[in-house]
């Protein structure tokens, strides 16, 4: 057992180095979509969009907390993995950037609804710690990281765990897809606002989609592969936790 955890913690901090040698942070726009980019219109149509996810996800986190106090130590983790990997970003589309999300490793833990809170107070500490982000847009990036994106991650583990399917494989495959729903709503989000003068807003989501594809399918592929190193490590010294969540299963790795 020993040396399983020490095989796996080796595994973790060589798959961060990695990460993080791949994606090194570049100077560019604004994590998502930059403070006052959107007009205020659509800025506030998306804040009453995402509010009443927020407080359903208050509640959900109030419930795990009362009935498992033990799991705050991974509602932490959950929310520091999102953290990280979100403040990597590579410029992209104008008043926007490409970066990792890191929600799906909580949303498999905890629920979609949970991740509407940790995700927004990231997307909140960013916006005002690192300037990635704003606070007018906040509703609007928080719908799109901290909704779509885990609700995604959420519906496809258990649909790859109701098939019998790999465990790896599902944790993977909701990490990754999270990261891609992501800016997918952030192309629509932005098509929406900005729609192009010929072909108005499917021409312009299909404008920024693609840009947005040449940086962000690399990137969500990586975040797969480094969620399940994450995964592996939590199984080694989280086993009673995540059998709490029913969430160990046994299996040979990918």
């Amino acid at each position: 057992m020993n040396r399983s955890r020490i095989v796996s913690t080796c595994l973790l901090i060589a798959g961060f180095v990695f990460y993080f040698l791949v994606n090194e942070p570049q100077t560019g726009h604004a994590m998502h979509i930059m403070e006052g980019y959107l007009p205020m219109s659509w800025a506030l149509f998306w804040w009453v969009v995402f509010l009443p996810f927020f407080i359903l996800g208050l509640r959900s986190i109030n419930q795990i907390v009362k009935e498992h106090p033990e799991m705050k130590l991974l509602l932490g983790v959950s929310g520091a993995f999102a953290f990280v990997l979100s403040a990597l970003k590579i410029p992209s589309v104008t008043g926007s950037s490409s970066h990792p999300t890191g929600t799906g490793l909580g949303a498999i833990m905890f629920g979609p609804l949970a991740m509407s809170v940790l995700g927004s107070l990231v997307l909140l500490f960013q916006a005002l710690l690192l300037a990635h982000g704003g606070l007018t847009t906040l509703g609007a990036n928080a719908v799109s990281m901290a909704v779509v994106g885990p609700m995604v991650a959420y519906g496809i583990y258990r649909l790859i765990m109701r098939a019998n399917g790999s465990q790896r494989l599902a944790v993977f495959s909701a990490a990754a897809l999270a990261d891609l729903a992501t800016y997918v709503v952030t192309s629509i989000q932005l098509a929406l606002a900005f729609p192009a003068e010929t072909g108005g807003v499917l021409a312009s989501f299909v404008k920024f989609a693609s840009i947005f594809a040449f940086t962000q399918i690399p990137l969500a592929i990586s975040e797969g592969l480094l969620t399940v190193l994450v995964w592996n490590w939590l199984q080694s010294y989280n086993a009673k936790e995540l059998a709490q969540l029913r969430l160990l299963k046994r299996e040979e790795s990918l």
